[in-house]
């Protein structure tokens, strides 16, 4: 195992206003099921997953890296932005969140890709390498420890439980209704891409979005599992910026044993949960370096 502490450093320029000029739309077809994606780029396919409440250009700043060496293609997850949104909760399984993941693999024709993923889109990465090691050529996770790390912290960690709440109140299939534009906005700070973020926040469907809670996130009584999932097989690197308040640094122990090998922890000191936008060129310049080794 390899540990790396960073700092956050500057973000450099943004390339919000030229990124979508750039990129090409896509979709392709997941059980009947159209996912949008944004693709740049040539060289060995990266696949980009965001979260909740987010869509494709979040990723801009690693697109913009990774697209001079990499196919790069960035999912709008089901239920957001131009991507189909499924009505009922059994339509954002993590089986079915896989399966999106595995259609852009395939669209792309490509054997096998670099998962990356943030949030919800890290939960997706997570079960990617662990259901679909044929896909994964290596795995990068952004502020989501393993699904069973956080699952014991939620059993035995007070503070993360505490921390959770948001979480217990999405899981309330009418809560849907209590959510705002403003409220999906409200993290972004950039004027411009506030504006473009909430155009996508507009596109997309807020009881979607809590459906991946109700579907795939632990609820009370929490317990500690005892099943041991298969270990992830691919190269992992867990970025984790270190102010995040909704998922505890401290559910990152332990993680290194759902990898069978090669695993590397970088920490990003003053980053909050959106660690791809406070620190966009730090993690930037780590998965880059990471997969140039």
């Amino acid at each position: 195992m390899e540990l790396i502490s960073g700092t956050g450093g500057g973000s450099g320029p943004d390339p919000l206003l030229s990124i979508g000029d750039r990129v090409e739309h896509k979709y392709v077809d997941s059980g009947g099921v159209k996912i949008h994606y944004a693709a740049l780029g040539k060289g060995p396919l990266v696949v980009l997953m965001h979260g909740f409440p987010d869509y494709w250009l979040t990723w801009r700043h690693q697109i913009d890296a990774l697209s001079k060496q990499f196919r790069v293609c960035a999912i709008s997850m089901r239920g957001y932005n131009l991507s189909d949104k499924p009505k009922g909760v059994e339509n954002y399984s993590m089986r079915k969140l896989v399966t999106d993941c595995a259609a852009v693999v395939a669209a792309e024709g490509a054997a096998k890709a670099t998962i990356i993923g943030h949030d919800w889109g890290g939960a997706t990465a997570w079960n990617v390498g662990m259901r679909r090691p044929d896909i994964t050529e290596r795995l990068v996770v952004l502020n989501m420890p393993h699904p069973w790390t956080l699952a014991k912290q939620l059993a035995e960690n007070p503070e993360q439980v505490k921390n959770s709440q948001y979480a217990r109140n999405f899981q309330d299939p009418e809560f849907y209704k209590q959510i705002s534009l403003e409220r999906l906005g409200a993290w972004v700070t950039n004027p411009d891409a506030k504006k473009m973020h909430l155009a996508a926040m507009e596109r997309s469907d807020p009881q979607a979005m809590l459906h991946y809670y109700q579907a795939n996130y632990p609820a009370p009584p929490y317990v500690a599992p005892t099943a041991q999932p298969p270990k992830v097989k691919a190269p992992t690197l867990l970025i984790h910026g270190m102010e995040d308040k909704a998922l505890l640094s401290v559910g990152l122990n332990g993680v290194w044993d759902f990898v069978e090998k090669d695993f590397t922890l970088a920490t990003i000191p003053g980053a909050g949960h959106f660690v791809q936008q406070d620190a966009a060129e730090a993690v930037s310049r780590t998965i880059l370096a990471w997969l140039n080794r």
